[in-house]
């Protein structure tokens, strides 16, 4: 056999030497490979199928958690998935399986036809299948979050006699001349119900608006005009500045609004407010917006613009009101109610019920909820019997807050008592949930157990008495009915409230009013002084803060509170606290944001101290060795304090066991090494800053090694620090916020290749470090989100790069002008398993090889320069895959932004500059220059 093909061979050499000659001798040559080999082919298709099964399995694990965070799949991988699912292998393994049954010479010579055509598409299924496989290992980056949506959907239930309504407001939206719009009504009545169904109608109506906006007003006395910023801002993917003033933002924004078709639903407008003045333009018929209010008065939406255009929202008819009720049941409580017996106890007592709600939707909502279980004729008639009870001899308001309490009588006493304390906190707003269970830490109502307070807001939620904020879920807020029902609640107790919260009061309460309180809020206000001393045995809580203008304390203020756990002052502007030693029950005191000097001398007195906040005390200057005699702390912070730890004897806080939260400021670096030394302490650290240490002159993030809770690092004032490091010798971090302030010594921020301390750094501000020439680095931060840049004079680049290594096919960064052996270690120790861009464009002077990398910016949203006056661009072109805002403000010399063709940065929706600024902007092209300026630009 062998001697035969030897001889067909060299027959067959003249003719292969002519086709060699014509150049198709290659083609011809793939032909007969795959003639020949083609078990050995087949063998090579099988393996190269299974390492694609692994990559696909890998691919669709990433996509999948990129779907479980709402974001969505890479364009790229998915047509890479789509190619997957479009092999047909299976065609071939029939008809590979079925050819090989036919294995002698002369069957194959009678099928070389067939034998040469399966050959070839193996050959072709391999080189695909090798193909797909290379192209999903490089995959690095699997989805993105969406860009918002013109109408972002909200939260709806089953709506119960509402179609008339929903009906007349969008007959209203259709007219030309209706473009302010009021809906009013009592409170309960469902207005935020039908503004809820109204908004996502608009889903079929996105063409015809750019940006539809849901804003919960829910104003008392004082409007909370930065909330509704916050809101716009967020739905126009506008950047946002803490230090901007209120009046200069609101300006801004109505600039941003104008220049789109817009629809506005403000909820719940308590008080007439002008529109501009929080940052909304008036709409008008030419610009096709329209505006929708709720308000529990006709008055509100006659003063707020909606006189031609108003509806009112009347209570349910009976029908309506019943299957509203019945929606509420269980099916066991369905089945009993609707029974056809002729003799129905259960029907006839839940109809009672239903009819005491006065087809007020809110009440029917809780007290439905609230019978729910109800099963048994017994239950029925109970419940009936306290409804009936409670509301004798009740006439309006009253009448209904006695049919919502029999949700609040369902409670636990614990449950009751941390429901009635939500009744503290102002009626508009939400409330933080982690402040909601400190305080019923410190009043005894947990019994130490933090997990009971957040089952207890879950509880609270469930039966209707408090709700989810739809703006942040680490909040809960409380509707102004179920508020009211609390107040009325505490006066049937022996409690007494003393309760003129956000009620912008120049003036606090009389001192005689204090005397019988319980607990007293006063927050969110306008008062200056307290230069009383109240007589109040019986007070256990007294919240105080946000009343930025409070300066004077009565030296007597604190003396006869023996009683009070709870004491809040944060966010004013006192600079002492009264002596206190007399608080001898006290467990959470609150002094963050205010002028305090120092801390009482006796203070260490206060043995059942808990919880004390310093944070932010600009002007704290001891603590008089205080904290470290508090032995059952388990939060202390002082975090940002003007008081910072200068000296090793200092940091006498070992003592207190029972410390879970630290945050604190040190002024020493070798306090800061005692600090990471003492493992305990160091575990307990949550946040850090460091300040005015003046022989610092560099810092190594893995000497914080023992600070495994470390979540914010704050470096201000160290005029010697030129060196940060990022080194890769510990993996695990929890950092998330990063702020570099006034370091003029600082030149080099080394970060090491993956993996790095900074791998979960969300916020990087840089403030006023004027040697940063780059920060080049930031490529590193592959989960930063936002960054911020102001006043750093000699910055010319945000990134400093030069050309490509060709021939490597690597990436050189620019680090420091002299990288040292430790940065070229760090260059060499780099994973190569870590898949990077080929087109990278390698970087500066000196040169850091870290191999092919991912996309630069993965997630980077929001870029803002402030007073850069040197920087002329933020890099070359490159991919910013979720870059959404860019604010630019004094920075005179920037030619270049991430917006032409040759960048990738389709989720871009806002850039914020001057006019000036804008021209000068080098373009390829005047049309591109217009066309760039109507799609993004807003001026400021």
């Amino acid at each position: 056999m062998a001697d035969a093909i030897s001889a067909a061979g060299s027959c067959l050499q003249p003719l292969w030497e002519c086709l060699d000659a014509t150049g198709v001798a290659d083609a011809v040559a793939q032909d007969v490979a795959s003639f020949l080999r083609l078990k050995s082919n087949w063998g090579d298709l099988d393996k190269a199928r299974g390492s694609l099964r692994a990559v696909e399995t890998k691919v669709r694990g990433r996509v999948t958690m990129e779907i479980d965070k709402l974001n969505v799949c890479d364009p790229q991988v998915q047509v890479w998935l789509n190619h997957v699912d479009e092999l047909q292998l299976d065609t071939i393994d029939e008809d590979y399986s079925q050819f090989m049954k036919y294995s002698c010479l002369c069957q194959c010579t009678v099928h070389a036809a067939r034998r040469a055509w399966i050959g070839k598409r193996v050959v072709e299924a391999l080189e695909e299948v090798n193909k797909l496989t290379e192209e999903g290992e490089r995959f690095n980056n699997f989805g993105f979050k969406p860009l918002p949506e013109i109408v972002e959907r909200l939260p709806q239930i089953e709506t119960f006699g509402l179609e008339s309504m929903l009906t007349k407001l969008h007959d209203l939206l259709e007219k030309g001349d209706s473009n302010i719009i009021g809906v009013w009504g009592q409170g309960g009545i469902g207005k935020t119900t039908l503004l809820h169904v109204f908004n996502n109608d608009l889903e079929k109506k996105a063409r015809d608006y750019q940006v539809v906006i849901f804003i919960e007003v829910s104003n008392s006395e004082t409007l909370n005009i930065v909330d509704i910023q916050q809101t716009i801002s967020e739905r126009l993917n506008l950047p946002w500045n803490e230090a901007e003033t209120v009046d200069k933002r609101a300006r801004f924004l109505v600039k941003a609004l104008a220049r789109k078709r817009f629809v506005l639903l403000l909820d719940d407008v308590r008080k007439k407010f002008r529109l501009e003045d929080v940052g909304i333009p008036t709409p008008d018929t030419n610009s096709q917006s329209k505006l929708i209010l709720t308000s529990r008065y006709r008055e509100v939406c006659f003063q707020m613009g909606a006189q031609r255009s108003l509806i009112e929202i009347q209570v349910l008819d009976n029908v309506a009101a019943w299957k509203l009720f019945l929606s509420k049941l269980s099916n066991e409580a369905y089945a009993a109610v609707v029974s056809p017996s002729s003799n129905n106890v259960v029907r006839e007592r839940a109809m009672a019920i239903y009819q005491r709600c006065g087809g007020l939707p809110l009440a029917l909502n809780i007290i439905g909820t609230a019978v729910a279980g109800l099963e048994e004729p017994r239950e029925w008639i109970s419940a009936a019997d306290a409804i009936n009870t409670n509301l004798d001899n009740i006439d309006g308001v009253d009448e209904m807050f006695a049919q919502l309490k029999y949700s609040y009588d369902r409670l636990t006493p614990t449950q009751q008592q941390c429901f009635l304390y939500c009744t503290l906190f102002p009626e508009y707003g939400s409330i933080s949930k982690e402040q909601l269970v400190d305080y019923w830490l410190a009043e005894g109502l947990l019994l130490n157990d933090y997990d009971k307070g957040y089952q207890i807001i879950r509880s609270l939620i469930s039966a209707c008495l408090l709700q989810t904020s739809s703006s942040m879920s680490s909040k809960v807020k409380m509707h102004h009915v179920i508020r009211h029902l609390g107040l009325w609640l505490v006066n049937k107790t022996d409690q007494k409230f003393l309760v003129q919260a956000g009620m912008a009061l120049d003036n606090a309460p009389s001192s005689e009013e204090w005397k019988e309180a319980t607990r007293i809020s006063i927050m969110c206000n306008d008062i200056t002084e307290l230069s009383f001393s109240p007589k109040c045995k019986n007070l256990t809580t007294l919240l105080i803060q946000n009343n930025p203008n409070l300066n004077k304390l009565s030296c007597g203020f604190l003396k006869f509170m023996p009683s009070l756990k709870v004491l809040d002052l944060s966010h004013t502007s006192i600079t002492s606290l009264p002596e206190c030693e007399t608080l001898v029950a006290l467990q959470y005191l609150n002094l963050s944001h205010t002028h305090i000097m120092r801390l009482p001398e006796r203070l260490w007195l206060l043995k059942e101290l808990r919880h004390l906040d310093l944070s932010v005390t600009v002007a704290l200057e001891d603590t008089l060795n205080n904290c470290s005699k508090l032995l059952k702390l388990r939060v202390l912070n002082l975090f940002r304090s003007h008081y910072g730890i200068r000296d090793v004897d200092n940091l006498n806080l070992d003592s207190l066991k029972a410390l879970m939260f630290l945050g604190i400021t040190i002024y020493a670096q070798d306090v800061l090494k005692k600090l990471n030394k003492t493992s305990p302490l160091a575990k307990s650290t949550h946040r850090l800053n460091l300040k005015y240490c003046g022989e610092m002159q560099s810092i190594k993030i893995s000497d914080l090694n023992h600070m495994v809770h470390l979540e914010e690092l704050f470096v201000e004032s160290c005029y010697d620090l030129n060196t940060l490091r990022v080194d890769a010798e510990l993996t695990t971090s929890c950092l998330q916020s990063l702020t570099l302030s006034v370091l003029p010594s600082l030149e080099n921020v080394i970060v090491a290749p993956m993996p790095h301390h900074f791998w979960y750094i969300r916020k990087l501000v840089i403030l006023r470090c004027p040697k940063l020439q780059n920060i080049t680095w930031v490529l590193r931060l592959e989960m930063l989100e936002r960054l911020v840049i102001s006043h750093c004079d000699e910055m010319l680049k945000i990134v400093e790069e030069a050309d490509s290594d060709e021939e490597s096919g690597v990436q050189e960064m620019k680090i420091q002008d002299h990288p040292s052996e430790e940065q070229e270690d760090d260059a060499m120790a780099e994973n190569p398993c870590e898949e990077r861009d080929n087109d990278y464009q390698s970087i500066g002077k000196s040169k850091l090889t870290i191999g092919t990398i991912h996309t630069d910016f993965p997630k980077l949203r929001s870029i803002v320069l402030t007073d850069v006056k040197k920087l002329r661009s933020i890099c070359k072109p490159r991919d910013f895959p979720s870059l959404e805002t860019i604010r630019v403000e004094d920075c005179p010399n920037l030619r270049s932004l991430p917006l032409s063709s040759t960048y990738n940065c389709g989720k871009l929706k806002q850039v914020c500059g001057s006019f000036d600024w804008w021209e000068k902007l080098q373009w390829e092209d005047r049309e591109e220059a217009a066309s760039m300026e109507s799609k993004y630009f807003i001026p400021i």
